[in-house]
């Protein structure tokens, strides 16, 4: 713990880990063998020996997350041994980490997008560009970086597709829903000419305040005041209106392989 404390300038809460996390692993070598922690050989720390310590950290019902920070613990413990000569070699360097479980994308409900795209105040002309932002993010999927980067002469009432620029900066064609466009439309013609007022022309499609290019942090933003708004207790992003847009189309019958291109 000295080692931690001086040499790596570790934190009191860091040192306090480790303490917690070799403690534990000295007690289960201990009742394995039978003996004391002062009694336990150094040949007791094997491959074989954190293997079963993190078997059993498994079937107390630890997280993965939890079970590969304390093996990182045993790690740095081993290294440092191994550095002052009381082991000749590593015993787990072949001990690999457990893989982090893979969490499912959120989504939305039908009904949950429906209160979150009627929260804006459309009476207001920020309110228009919100509602017409939300409607598109959910009705194209398109990303949020997409979203900010596009242009007003992207966008063409008369056409069922708008141009985004995707990553690397490739141009692609993304259907959008009549309802994002009629929204896109409202925006455009009463709105945005208020945010714009008589400041320098701005070929972005959506505005802030100050007639300049919204941010995708601004959207973030934005969306976070609507869902609380909303009422919906779940934290939601941009991605998970893109998700919920996906998952609502396979459920309706799309075909997988046209909605993983869009």
């Amino acid at each position: 713990m000295n080692h931690l404390r001086i040499e790596k300038s570790a934190s009191p809460l860091t040192i306090i880990s480790y303490r917690t996390d070799l403690t534990q692993f000295l007690d289960f070598l201990a009742e394995c063998n039978e003996l004391t922690r002062e009694e336990i050989p150094n040949q007791a720390l094997n491959h074989k020996s954190v293997r079963e310590y993190l078997a059993s950290l498994q079937d107390d019902g630890l997280s993965r997350s939890t079970m590969a920070r304390k093996l990182a613990s045993l790690r740095s413990f081993v290294k440092y041994l191994c550095r002052e000569n009381v082991l000749a070699g590593n015993p787990i360097a072949a001990v690999a980490t457990p893989r982090q479980e893979k969490k499912l994308p959120r989504f939305l409900y039908p009904v949950e997008v429906e209160v979150l795209l009627n929260a804006p105040d459309i009476s207001r002309p920020v309110g228009k560009r919100d509602r017409a932002i939300l409607e598109t993010l959910y009705c194209s999927g398109v990303r949020v970086s997409e979203l900010t980067g596009m242009d007003l002469a992207d966008f063409d009432p008369d056409e069922d597709f708008t141009r985004v620029k995707g990553k690397g900066n490739k141009e692609r064609l993304v259907p959008i829903g009549s309802r994002a466009r009629e929204a896109l439309q409202v925006y455009i013609k009463l709105a945005r000419p208020c945010l714009l007022k008589n400041r320098q022309p701005n070929d972005a499609l959506f505005l802030n305040q100050y007639g300049s290019r919204l941010s995708p942090r601004s959207i973030r933003n934005l969306i976070n005041k609507y869902v609380e708004k909303a009422a919906l207790n779940q934290k939601v992003s941009p991605h998970t209106l893109r998700h919920s847009f996906a998952t609502h189309l396979l459920n309706a019958g799309a075909d997988l392989r046209s909605v993983q291109e869009l």
